[in-house]
């Protein structure tokens, strides 16, 4: 049961902001107030102090960092509770490292407060949210073989649903390529998803934490992707991609997740909760082989689920040479193909060294025409999604 009487607990406020707002919520504590830029206090903290609420505006990153890094070292740290929006990364891994955290984003009322801090004096973790109809729709596209185009699609696909969707909307890029992934670098943008310290705790990502770990791209458009890290694969958990994922679908009304080929232990989960699966290939042999195959078992593994979506990229026209046309792509196939993607190797080229979205950069492109056609058909519900609906 969350604690609701705060009498006589013993409460530390650092930054003299927040203090106000504390008292009032808290009523009877024992109250310490400290200014925001005395963070040395939490150093020599008197083990009766149960909870520590930080102005996290108010006071330096770098020095908050070491602070709370001090609380973790201690045999039994103080439940901490942050105030403040757009965390800076370090600060977000430093407070995983805490038993008992959470994070507190204006503007919040005294109510807010004092659910927050009862659930970290409690000792349990936060209560989840009310249930509520997600309507979020999932499209995950994923490569037959390496360099094939499939993380420039995915680009395109989210820059022109952001440009698509309605004006209260919002569209996230997911590149689940944790060791290498190559979107960020497409866009021009800092990759900030440090999904592997997450998974110490993965109860603990929620709207606040994607907040941090998401790149504002335009309006309408963040990018959810991770620094480089050849480990990663290893370091992070299956429930925290599966976490990630649910509160991205919370927070955004359109997804677009690069996938990676490779099986992990969550890839049937993320084809699992996607409404269209978009296989690319290219127009070689191996290739071709490669995403019928593919396809073939994510039809085998998930019989119930979307049915994957082959698309061919960089068409080209040719009267003579050794390309298959596209009759005989889909009859290497076996199956139709969902649609073609015009090669335009100048306009890739340019938008992927300039940093940003062919769209941006070269909006006559052939790819972006193409690939406009394809978000338009996609976007129609499908016969078996009006069903669910």
């Amino acid at each position: 049961m969350i604690v609701t009487d705060f009498s006589g607990r013993h409460v530390l406020v650092v930054g003299q902001r927040l203090a106000p707002a504390a008292q009032e919520a808290l009523g009877q504590a024992r109250f310490e107030i400290a200014a925001a830029d005395r963070l040395d206090v939490l150093e020599s903290l008197h083990r009766a102090m149960e909870l520590v609420l930080i102005d996290a505006e108010a006071v330096d990153a770098v020095a908050l960092v070491g602070a709370i890094g001090a609380l973790a070292d201690r045999s039994e740290p103080p439940a901490v509770l942050l105030a403040g929006a757009h965390l800076p990364t370090s600060v977000v891994r430093a407070l995983m490292r805490l038993p008992r955290s959470d994070v507190l984003e204006p503007p919040f009322t005294g109510a807010d407060l004092a659910r927050a801090a009862g659930v970290l004096l409690q000792g349990a973790p936060p209560a989840a949210a009310p249930a509520h109809e997600v309507n979020a729709r999932c499209w995950t596209v994923l490569g037959s073989v390496g360099g094939c185009g499939a993380t420039t699609i995915a680009v395109e696909l989210a820059t022109i649903l952001a440009r698509r969707a309605g004006p209260n909307e919002r569209v996230a890029l997911v590149d689940l390529h944790l060791a290498d992934g190559a979107s960020s670098a497409y866009l021009g943008a800092t990759p900030n998803m440090q999904l592997a310290e997450a998974s110490i705790s993965p109860d603990r990502i929620d709207n606040a934490l994607l907040d941090v770990f998401a790149t504002r791209v335009d309006e309408r458009l963040d990018l959810l992707a991770a620094p480089r890290d050849p480990k990663a694969f290893s370091r992070v958990s299956q429930t925290a991609v599966c976490r990630l994922l649910e509160t991205v679908c919370q927070v955004y009304d359109w997804i677009v997740v690069d996938l990676p080929r490779h099986h992990q232990p969550w890839t049937l989960d993320v084809l699992a909760g996607s409404d269209e699966v978009l296989v690319v290939s290219e127009l070689t042999v191996p290739a071709l082989l490669a995403a019928r195959a593919l396809a073939g078992e994510v039809e085998a593994e998930l019989p119930q689920g979307a049915q994957p979506r082959i698309i061919l990229n960089r068409l080209a026209s040719r009267v003579f040479g050794p390309a298959p046309s596209l009759g005989e792509a889909e009859k290497a196939l076996q199956r139709k193909a969902e649609g073609g993607i015009t090669s335009d190797w100048e306009a890739a080229a340019a938008s992927v060294n300039l940093g940003g979205s062919i769209s941006h950069h070269r909006p006559r492109s052939k790819i972006v025409r193409d690939i406009s056609v394809l978000v338009d058909r996609m976007m129609q519900p499908t016969e078996a999604q009006r069903r669910r609906a």
